[in-house]
């Protein structure tokens, strides 16, 4: 299996290249994504364990933290 990550700055067409990449029927994993999801479940307790104060309504708030 050919693994490719996609890096780079704001602006710089990584979820462009993503897109194709998925209209092609390759699979993408987006990190972002995971990110956001671990965000409002899995890692809201350790973190707010960690960094108390920067849950808003059960959800990591990402300005707080």
């Amino acid at each position: 299996m050919l693994v490719i990550g996609l890096t780079g700055s704001i602006g710089m067409g990584k979820s462009t290249v993503a897109r194709r990449f998925r209209a092609h029927g390759i699979g993408v994993w987006d990190a972002d994504a995971e990110v956001h999801r671990l965000y409002e479940g899995a890692a809201v307790a350790p973190i707010e364990a960690v960094f108390p104060g920067t849950t808003t309504d059960g959800k990591i708030d990402r300005v707080k933290l």
